[in-house]
């Protein structure tokens, strides 16, 4: 078909399209694609044109990026939000903080979302300060660290969010004294620089021009603001004279000339008839806006500014009892001053009064007042922590303190995102959204607004999410698997819209497939798994899957497995127990086909399942794994260990190479000759088997314990050596030993001993000794831990996977077991509500099912 002919060149040979089961679906179905292996890696199940895909064709592997999900980059060194919210910008207002780094970029967070949304790399050296121009536009500034001179490269960029661009500010400057501080007027008409030795700076923000430098006999400031008052009754008047005089302008969007100004976005003059303005008539307008700076001595420095004029208003003498002012802040009617050494001010203008207060703290670095009108809540930073204060009836009032490094890490800056929701940048590069007490850092990802819906159950909270799950993997209690939750209570109505929703989400091909998969609910839970990225599930039912597939031919006891092998150059199954082997016509005939014979054969449990994978498979990897050792080997001592993993592997011949390479100038050169002796010769000479073993018990004995065990696998005890590799707590050893050596049924006592020794309380390894019993096939003893793990959703679905594959039937041995992992399961599906699946687990759990079924009818009345 045309579908076969196009394969991209990621895919490896193999067929995309999957035979489904035939009994339950006549119709081929796309297998549905959840992970990097299924587009690179050769699929586990059948496919259609199996011969094909074996024979394979010619693959470039490639990884092809779709998209870059971009982190915070760290380390953070400022941040600030965007303008807050009002009424006039609320259509088109999105929470976006401007994140700076040490490396030159600014990163812009969608704070509703979580998500980085933008990133500039405008600068070269560090970012020092951010300010927004505009709802969509901010200016930051840059330079490296001054050097012996003091001078730097300054570097100031305006960056429109929307369309990208980066405009340069005072481009034609050279080596100067470095910023301190941009200040961005409340209306965006103006900016004001601050320099560290060099007169203040007052720039047009609209066109970038400088208006007026500072004389030089002004003090350089220490801590500047823009007022957020300003009266716009004077511009309305102006306006409207104007637009009697030239019809068709007038006036939108201005803030109110209230104290409340701080809220607004910028000043835009349009047409009432939505006609394009005229720009000589907005240059004509402006407004006066005032701007405050303290020099070293506290002295406050007040000047208005209108259009081009500059005017030195007012000067004010220090407060009394504050030393040099390193911050101040101003909103509505409200000054706070902050010093060197902890103390706040705050005056009052309306009620014309001053109030000190002394933090304890050291020097407050920075001030920040919270969004909103008539919230005057403010944020002071310092060294080691930083306050949320209040200014209540004129007073600020202490409302919540953290302490850094001791309760979150060095704070780097901080900031409001809301009206109650402070913001702190840390040096670990993270961001910390808090409560107003300073407590709590986290919240529910179910509070974030994302862009678009996203299909992952983690999204949810833990009743519909565990829900979801057990709809996904089966649904035996019902007619026809469907993926839609019903029947659940009136109060659970928002669980269920929740599920449903979520279901809707998952890609269709998913979802087509779940309705028709070939190896049922234990394939069904694989998927779920992948689909909620838990790793634990994935790796149980991905050697569940393997194992009960293996069985089908010959169904699997407690105490044996089916393995392949190779006999007289033909390929059969051998089952240990009885030595009996099945020809592959045979299997045929029990309706396991040749494709499906094949594939198995040829497709073991990945390299990273390790000693899961079967011991043909896993002698395979270890000899693959010695080769590859052996031609990089650049040492004696790597060639020495090469040589003892051969001995120990069977490969004699090879060993024996390698111990005869040992220069004669070498210490170990003489052993190695002897050694390489004894393996020549150990084979020839039945008699002296006894005397080697006693040897090697000495070894043992003597502390040498690898080399005992390579003198036991030379005279073929390797049981032996297994034994004492796990009486000396060499575990990982003995199992790597038994699968490359042992047979079958020798193999088995000593991955036995291994469950074991991993279910014992001291080594507390259960959830491995689960899947060591799987890869043996004792599917019985994998039911048991499940159920003393209490994993009886795990267990239950397994019983019901097993009982598919015709590898478990109810009889009086197991019965007891399986009613109690089938009433614990009901038990649990009954608390989360859904009664149609609890009814049905009930009737399976046996009498105390019942009583359980008649509780539920009772719930649910």
């Amino acid at each position: 078909s045309d579908s076969k002919s196009s394969k991209s060149p990621l895919y490896t040979p193999g067929d995309d399209m999957i035979l489904t089961n035939q009994t339950l679906c006549n119709k081929v179905i796309p297998y549905p694609r959840q992970a990097l292996c299924d587009l690179i890696g050769q699929s586990s199940l059948i496919s259609v044109d199996h011969e094909t895909a074996m024979k394979g064709h010619g693959v470039v592997l490639k990884f092809l990026m779709t998209g870059l999900l971009q982190g915070l980059l760290s380390p953070i060194t400022v941040i600030r939000m965007c303008p807050p919210l009002t009424t006039k910008n609320w259509n088109i207002y999105k929470p976006l903080l401007a994140v700076g780094s040490q490396h030159g970029s600014v990163q812009v967070v969608n704070m509703s979302s979580g998500q980085v949304e933008k990133e500039y790399s405008v600068h070269t050296s560090t970012v020092r300060g951010i300010e927004w121009a505009s709802l969509a536009s901010f200016m930051s500034f840059s330079y490296p660290k001054p050097g012996a001179s003091g001078h730097v490269k300054n570097e100031i960029f305006l960056i429109d969010t929307v369309s990208g661009k980066a405009t340069a500010v005072r481009t034609q400057r050279d080596q100067e004294p470095h910023i301190e501080m941009l200040r961005v007027s409340h209306l965006r008409q103006y900016f004001t620089l601050a320099f560290k030795e060099k007169p203040l700076e007052l720039w047009d923000l609209k066109t970038l021009t400088i208006l007026r430098e500072m004389s030089s006999k002004l003090p350089l400031p220490t801590a500047m603001e823009w007022s957020p008052s300003h009266n716009l009754k004077a511009l309305r008047k102006k306006l409207q004279q104007q637009s009697t005089q030239e019809p068709g302008v007038g006036l939108s969007g201005l803030s109110t000339g209230d104290t409340g100004a701080e809220n607004s976005d910028s000043i835009s003059v349009t047409s009432s008839d939505n006609a394009v303005s005229d720009p000589k008539t907005l240059g004509k307008i402006s407004v006066k806006e005032h701007f405050v700076f303290t020099d070293s001595d506290g002295i406050l420095y007040h000047f208005l500014v209108e259009g081009n004029s500059f005017t030195d208003a007012s000067k004010i003498p220090p407060e009394s009892g504050m030393g040099t002012i390193t911050w101040l802040a101003w909103k509505g009617d409200f000054i706070v001053f902050a010093d060197a050494d902890g103390q706040i001010c705050l005056w009052d203008l309306k009620a014309k009064q001053a109030r000190n207060n002394s933090t304890h703290r050291g020097w407050i670095k920075k001030i920040r007042f919270a969004p909103g009108r008539g919230n005057y809540k403010f944020l002071l930073l310092y060294n080691e922590g930083a306050d949320v204060w209040d200014i209540n009836e004129g007073k600020p009032e202490l409302l919540s303190s953290i302490k850094s490094p001791k309760e979150i890490p060095k704070i780097v800056d901080a900031e409001w995102v809301g009206s109650d929701r402070p913001l702190f940048a840390t040096v670990d590069g993270s961001l910390h959204m808090m409560d107003l007490t300073l407590k709590k850092a986290s919240f529910s990802i179910e509070e974030l607004e994302l862009a678009e819906d996203l299909t992952s159950p983690y999204l949810m909270s833990s009743k519909p999410m565990f829900l979801m799950k057990h709809l996904l993997q089966h649904q035996k209690w019902a007619n026809m698997y469907t993926l839609s939750l019903s029947g659940l209570r009136d109060e659970d109505a928002d669980v269920m819209a929740a599920v449903n929703k979520n279901l809707s989400l998952i890609d269709p091909d998913l979802t087509e497939y779940l309705k028709n998969c070939r190896f049922g609910t234990a394939e069904r839970c694989l998927l779920t798994a992948r689909l909620y990225g838990d790793e634990s599930e994935v790796r149980f039912w991905t050697v569940a899957l393997y194992y009960m597939r293996s069985g089908r031919a010959q169904p699997i006891t407690k105490s044996s497995s089916c393995v392949f092998a190779k006999q007289d150059g033909g390929d059969v199954f051998l089952d240990p127990d009885n030595s009996k082997s099945y020809d592959l016509g045979d299997l045929e005939g029990q309706g396991l086909g040749s494709s499906s014979w094949t594939q198995h054969k040829d497709q073991p449990l990945e390299r990273c399942f390790d000693f899961l994978c079967d011991n043909q498979s896993y002698k395979r990897y270890q000899l693959d794994r010695v080769a590859l050792h052996d031609s990089k080997r650049v040492s004696v001592l790597h060639t020495r260990k090469c040589a003892e993993s051969y001995i120990m592997l069977g490969q004699t011949d090879r060993a024996v190479q390698l111990l005869l390479e040992t220069e004669p100038d070498s210490e170990g050169y003489y052993v190695d000759c002897l050694r390489s002796c004894l393996v020549a010769s150990v084979r020839s000479s039945g008699a002296s088997q006894s005397t080697i073993k006693l040897v090697a018990t000495n070894l043992i004995a003597g502390g040498k314990l690898i080399e005992g065990v390579q003198l036991l696998c030379l005279i073929d005890k390797g049981l032996d050596g297994c034994r004492y590799l796990q009486t000396y707590g060499a575990w990982e050893m003995a199992v790597w030993l038994a699968k490359c050596t042992l047979e079958y049924t020798e193999c088995c006592e000593v991955m036995k001993r291994w469950v074991d020794h991993l279910s014992n309380t001291h080594t507390n390894q259960k959830s491995t000794a689960v899947l060591v019993l799987l890869s043996l096939g004792y599917f019985h003893k994998v039911i048991e831990m499940l159920y003393g793990m209490r994993q009886f959703n795990r267990a239950a679905c397994f019983i019901e996977a097993a009982t598919e594959f015709g590898l478990l039937e109810k009889n009086e041995e197991n019965s007891s077991l399986i009613e109690a992992v089938f009433l614990e399961y009901a038990r649990q599906l009954s608390n989360l509500g859904h009664k149609q699946s609890a009814v049905y687990y009930c009737g399976l759990a046996g009498k105390k099912g019942e009583q359980l079924c008649q509780e539920i009818e009772i719930l649910y009345a």
